[in-house]
């Protein structure tokens, strides 16, 4: 089995490490964001926490950028083998910063609609790869939600392995209701986490808030919790529990099942052969 999964590891995608060739270190003062904290509450465990407080940790172009260039960086991190990913302040996310997006997009006189239409697709492939970058991660994130999680938050929600929440928590798809179909990802993974394609298509045409007792039920988080406090040391545990077991293994499982999600069981079985052959 250890020569399965070193194989697996090694021939996995290029996002991996050699984990076992690399020294352990705790320091996260690389780790330098501007709209993002970065920490290390247990040994191997990374914390990422959205850091715009009072702009209710709302997404921009530059978080998009910061997640990116993060979850890339602990990718290739030795030390990192879990990470949790949170919101400080009083909820996980509103979702997109309206304002800023509108004067990021504010058509130029001088462009005419091609250009401006190439410019809108980079944007959104700029979103778009701020939540892939989690799902290709090899490190298994855990999301830890309290208060609201709308819009681009069920995105990237929707892009970690484990979800857990508070009591408070309320999801919501609200692209809709500013005239915009969900682009970063939502639609294509919450029904696959869910396996109830046609609640995933009530919640998007509706925009209707999801308290954390239905989302329990439905299968979108694993475990509910009374408060914050209680959520992030359930959090912790988990990433820790997670965290001492062999890292090799851990990862090569992650991007097996990420493989078998989007495939056959024939072709994730074949997969399996081909990277250990």
């Amino acid at each position: 089995m250890l020569r399965f999964a070193v194989r697996s590891l090694s021939k996995a995608p290029t996002t991996f490490t050699n984990i076992t060739a690399a020294k352990m270190s705790s320091d996260t003062n690389s780790y330098k964001f501007e709209s993002l904290a970065v920490s290390s509450p247990k040994e191997h465990v990374l914390h990422v926490e959205f850091n715009r407080e009072k702009q209710l940790n709302s997404m921009t172009a530059a978080m998009w950028s910061d997640m990116i260039t993060c979850f890339n960086q602990a990718a290739k991190d030795a030390d990192v083998r879990s990470i949790i990913l949170s919101g400080r302040g009083r909820v996980f996310t509103a979702g997109l910063d309206l304002m800023q997006a509108a004067q990021t997009l504010q058509p130029a006189g001088d462009k005419d609609v091609a250009r401006r239409a190439f410019e809108l697709k980079q944007f959104i492939e700029l979103a778009q790869n701020s939540c892939t970058v989690i799902e290709k991660c090899p490190k298994p994130v855990l999301v830890a939600i309290h208060g609201a999680c709308i819009g681009g938050g069920m995105d990237v929600i929707t892009a970690c392995d484990i979800r857990l929440c508070t009591e408070d928590a309320y999801f919501s798809i609200k692209e809709i209701d500013v005239g915009l179909a969900a682009d970063m990802g939502t639609l294509q993974r919450m029904p696959k986490i869910i396996g109830n394609e046609g609640l995933v298509r009530e919640l998007a045409y509706t925009a209707r808030k999801m308290g954390s007792a239905e989302a329990k039920e439905c299968g979108l988080v694993n475990k509910v919790f009374s408060d914050k406090d209680k959520l992030m040391e359930g959090a912790i545990e988990l990433a820790s529990m997670i965290a001492s077991k062999s890292p090799v293994a851990v990862q090569s499982t992650k991007v097996n099942m990420n493989y078998a999600r989007d495939h056959s069981v024939a072709e994730g079985l074949e997969y399996m052969v081909k990277i250990v052959a």
